[in-house]
């Protein structure tokens, strides 16, 4: 399955808040070039709560034609609908993406048996390699060990992205479930450690702006070099905070705008990076030579 350093992709606009696709080509150029081992196209990072069914599919449509198979794409195709997340899934298999990555429904707080009926319905509707994405910061649900242990034993179902931030549930998550399953990271400031514990991967906002020093950190973890995953990783590690410092993905849209990749279009009810954070991560971004 998709392993490694898998960036979670900022979506380029204007500032009318079209999607800039000669931006976005850009940017797919510069994770083949840097070794990026997959892209997440239209997920929570890419303003998928923003971007219509159509713009959605087109975006991930574009970014597999782009990558013309030199680089794994995952189609971000999560809803608080369970139609809606099985008609994005479908419509991203048909685009061509090697997975979907299906975030918990959001907003309406499922149950626990609401959560496995939702990710079920879809696994059964759409034969493709599919992730779930347990971001309870995000969504206001979590999704417990018992439930994820329970979709593990379906068809298509392949990975879990856990952005709890929790090492030792995402220790005891790995026993539980990596016969079955992978686990990735979900979460850049803790990533290092649970892949030591036995992650195969983390998908990450800090690669939009860092995807080399991002691979190599991975690599070093996939082979079990703890102290060489954790040289380079201390490298950017400030980046992992600062690019949370308002939600995500404002301030990685500026870095990437700082940085000369993107515009400045972010879609509201977000808005650009407040001016009195600006500096600290220019600041950042300098510090780790990227500017």
């Amino acid at each position: 399955m998709i392993r490694g350093s898998i960036v979670a992709l900022a979506t380029p606009m204007f500032d009318d808040g079209a999607v800039d696709f000669e931006a976005l080509s850009n940017l797919i150029e510069m994770h083949v070039e840097a070794g990026t081992n997959a892209i997440v196209a239209v997920g929570t990072t890419g303003e998928s709560a923003t971007l219509d069914n159509e713009e959605h599919i087109r975006v991930v449509r574009f970014v597999v034609e782009q990558a013309a198979g030199r680089i794994a794409v995952i189609g971000g195709t999560g809803a608080n609908s369970t139609r809606e997340a099985i008609e994005l899934t479908a419509a991203a298999k048909d685009a061509g993406v090697d997975a979907c990555l299906l975030v918990s429904p959001y907003y309406n707080k499922p149950t626990q048996e609401g959560l496995y009926l939702h990710h079920k319905a879809v696994a059964e509707a759409v034969a493709v390699p599919q992730m779930l994405y347990n971001v309870p910061g995000r969504t206001a649900v979590d999704m417990a060990e018992d439930t994820v242990d329970r979709l593990a034993d379906l068809e298509h179902i392949v990975a879990i992205k856990d952005a709890t931030g929790d090492i030792p549930r995402g220790r005891d998550l790995i026993a539980r479930v990596s016969d079955r399953i992978d686990v990735l990271s979900g979460d850049d400031e803790t990533f290092v450690d649970l892949m030591l514990a036995g992650a195969k991967g983390n998908i990450s906002v800090t690669a939009n702006v860092a995807p080399a020093q991002m691979r190599a950190v991975c690599d070093a973890a996939l082979a079990g070099d703890a102290a060489e995953a954790q040289r380079i990783n201390q490298s950017i590690a400030h980046l992992h905070q600062q690019l949370f410092c308002e939600s995500n993905p404002i301030p990685v849209k500026w870095a990437l705008h700082e940085m000369g990749k993107m515009g400045s279009g972010i879609r509201l009810p977000l808005t650009p990076l407040s001016e009195s954070l600006r500096g600290t991560l220019r600041d950042g971004l300098n510090q780790a030579g990227l500017l």
